[in-house]
């Protein structure tokens, strides 16, 4: 007679459990309401003053904000931001890491690295677009006064093919590419300087190390404005408002149609459950949104903000198209890592 009443409280303390078990089980995947309960990172792959810490730096604030929780900034740079892109996909998708990628790290380094110890596109959790980033061809006035237009620029390499050289962020890099396009379209041969980050290649612009250089918008506003370089044009379609005065490759160059523009995008590690993705997704658009920073988007970085539908489907897809995109451009370049 004993048993069946063992076994009724028995059940008595399943159906009790029961309720726990999704808020468990939310509870371990670091998700629902215990999402989240200590500092976030977001890592990149490029050393302090890279156009990528410097984004990464100016979500972090608004972003801790929204969260409630500090959000920090780790720079593991290295292999074309390889060794952070490899960290965050290994990592645990507790929500905990996020990864501020590129173009370069996720769709660039899929066709210019032999092989890579992760997938660009599966090994990753879409979050959000961050916005487009074109570069700005650079000169240092002290070095070269006569290079006031672009058309200067191509003169002197037809007249000495390969005696002029362009600083890059690294073999392969945005940076790079955008001086082979731009030598490939003109018509022209360019000397590459491969350096490790934007830093070191700005300064060696700086310096009179090297001729050109095609850098992002966002470190290169700062030194034109205070006259320390000079902008030639930039790789837009379109003139961009935080440098107005500057003519796009087509006007300025001649040279019809060119553009060589990359994003920037937050991922996280594979797996992140899908509500933090959610949660995540919607802050960061929020914050994209908010006037404040969206003007300092346009008019202190010259970054295009993301289209309307910013959603982490439509950001694969357009990461997934870029892949394809990018192939092209690094076959014809050479451009090969192992």
């Amino acid at each position: 007679m004993r048993r069946p009443r063992l076994r009724r409280r028995a059940l008595v303390r399943g159906l009790a459990a029961l309720p726990l078990l999704p808020a468990a089980a939310a509870h371990a995947q670091g998700g629902g309401d215990a999402w989240p309960n200590r500092p976030i990172v977001i890592m990149g792959g490029f050393p302090n003053g890279s156009g990528v810490d410097i984004y990464a730096r100016r979500l972090a604030e608004p972003l801790s904000r929204a969260l409630g929780v500090p959000v920090v900034v780790d720079n593991r740079s290295g292999a074309g931001g390889n060794i952070a892109s490899d960290h965050v996909a290994k990592a645990r998708p507790d929500g905990y890491l996020f990864l501020l990628g590129t173009a370069g790290t996720h769709a660039i380094n899929a066709s210019l690295y032999r092989s890579l110890p992760f997938d660009p596109l599966r090994d990753v959790t879409h979050i959000a677009l961050l916005g487009d980033v074109p570069n700005v061809l650079l000169v240092n006035p002290e070095k070269r006064p006569q290079f006031r237009t672009c058309q200067d620029v191509i003169a002197a390499a037809k007249a000495q093919p390969g005696a002029l050289n362009y600083a890059s962020t690294g073999n392969g890099a945005s940076t790079h590419l955008a001086g082979t396009q731009f030598a490939t379209a003109a018509g022209i041969e360019l000397t590459h300087v491969p350096y490790r980050g934007q830093p070191g290649a700005m300064q060696a612009l700086l310096r009179g190390d090297v001729d050109l250089f095609f850098n992002q918008t966002g470190p290169s506003i700062g030194p034109i404005r205070q006259g320390q370089l000079r902008g030639l044009a930039v790789t837009t379609r379109r003139r961009i408002a935080a440098l107005p005065d500057i003519p796009t490759v087509e006007e300025a160059c001649g040279l019809p149609g060119f553009e060589s523009t990359t994003w920037y995008g937050l991922f996280a590690p594979p797996g992140l459950p899908e509500p933090i993705q959610r949660r995540m997704n919607a802050e960061v658009v929020r914050i994209l949104d908010t006037p404040e920073f969206r003007r300092w988007l346009v008019e202190d970085q010259g970054i295009t903000p993301p289209p309307e539908d910013n959603t982490p489907e439509h950001f694969r897809a357009v990461h997934q198209r870029d892949i394809a995109r990018w192939r092209e451009v690094v076959q014809r370049s050479g451009a090969r890592l192992d």
